[in-house]
């Protein structure tokens, strides 16, 4: 079970972000979220979703009839004059989605992009599909230019494919992974990242060393295997700088259940250019990879990458895992051998001091 719950470290944190800005709240409020699985927090989310839209005023009922009576244009002036971006949402909310297009559609596309945040989530795909494309493009493009990644990643899995191919050429790259980790439907990333090209993935990847690394990790967690390896793949081949900070931003907020399968992506020259990073020899980094690595049971995601590592850091490594607690060695090694890992695994108990190997070998899991 803490596998899980760990591997969803980034979308629960996605998650607890749309929770913020749902009830308008700063997320740090909610970081007792961290505790539970990503899927019971998107629960959460759409259960709060459901008792903020559904639980309206009658009044806004009456609004919506009585902008159902009046031509589309008139509709929109008293949008902007009267009821402003937030209650225009919610009225929208209230429309039919033939109805709601049409009088988006007459509205400034500033307006429609503030508007966007505060509309119900569950009516989106209904009004996107009835947009014309060039003002979907323009509102996208606005959205990504007020920072307003949250919303995004709630339409962007309802546009059309032609509509994202002339958004993603006017979008920055720090827009197009904040977009992505905050995304309500991760299936259709895979197809996002097709359309946008090699050359722009590329830059995408390059772009998260400038502090977006948790977002880039928890997109390549979302898209399917070859794209995921191609993904590792770019990472890797950063610049040594580049690279070290993703180690060592991962090390800082103990992502490695994200990174590791990464890292078992790769090639064996990729894997080598992460062995030799400043970052792997640092005692501290290294000390926090192991616990990582019992609490998630990535053993055989995580030793194609020791047996590449200079002996120092593998030393360190395996005083870290001989000083385990005896209830995390024997789980540890029950889980070596549930994997059939012993033969990668020897090299490192045999770094160990002669105490730690009596420890291991005294183990119940080498009594039965």
């Amino acid at each position: 079970m803490s596998r899980v719950i760990q591997m969803d470290k980034l979308r629960n944190r996605a998650e607890t972000e749309k929770i913020a800005a749902l009830l308008g709240a700063d997320p740090d409020r909610l970081a007792f979220l961290d505790a539970l699985p990503a899927d019971d927090v998107r629960t959460l989310r759409e259960q709060a979703v459901a008792a903020l839209f559904d639980g309206t005023p009658d009044l806004l009922d009456r609004i919506a009839r009585a902008t159902r009576l009046v031509p589309a244009g008139v509709a929109a002036a008293i949008s902007q004059k009267a009821l402003g971006p937030r209650l225009a949402a919610a009225v929208a909310g209230k429309l039919e989605p033939a109805r709601a297009a049409d009088i988006i559609e007459k509205l400034p596309v500033p307006f429609t992009a503030e508007s966007c945040a505060h509309l119900d989530p569950r009516r989106i795909a209904g009004i996107v599909d009835r947009l014309d494309e060039n003002l979907l493009v323009r509102i996208s493009v606005a959205l990504a230019e007020r920072g307003d990644h949250l919303t995004m990643g709630r339409f962007v899995g309802h546009l059309r494919d032609s509509a994202l191919i002339r958004i993603l050429p006017q979008v920055g790259d720090a827009v197009v992974l904040r977009t992505g980790f905050a995304i309500d439907l991760p299936q259709r990333l895979g197809r996002i990242i097709e359309l946008m090209g090699e050359e722009r993935l590329a830059e995408v990847v390059a772009s998260a060393a400038d502090g977006l690394w948790p977002e880039a990790l928890a997109v390549a967690a979302m898209v399917p295997g070859e794209r995921r390896g191609k993904i590792a793949a770019l990472a890797a081949r950063q610049p040594e700088d580049r690279l070290d900070s993703l180690v060592r931003t991962v090390a800082e907020q103990d992502l490695w259940e994200s990174l590791l399968p990464l890292v078992a992506l790769l090639g064996e020259e990729d894997r080598r250019a992460v062995a030799v990073l400043p970052s792997l020899a640092d005692p501290a980094v290294l000390a926090g990879i192991v616990p990582a690595v019992v609490a998630t049971a990535l053993w055989a995601e995580f030793l194609p990458l020791v047996e590449l590592l200079p002996e120092r850091s593998r030393k360190v490594m395996a005083d870290v895992a001989g000083a385990l607690a005896d209830e995390d060695l024997d789980a540890l090694a029950r889980e070596i051998d549930k994997q059939n890992l012993w033969e990668p695994v020897m090299p490192l108990v045999e770094l160990m001091d002669d105490a730690a190997k009596e420890r291991i070998f005294a183990l119940p899991a080498f009594q039965g």
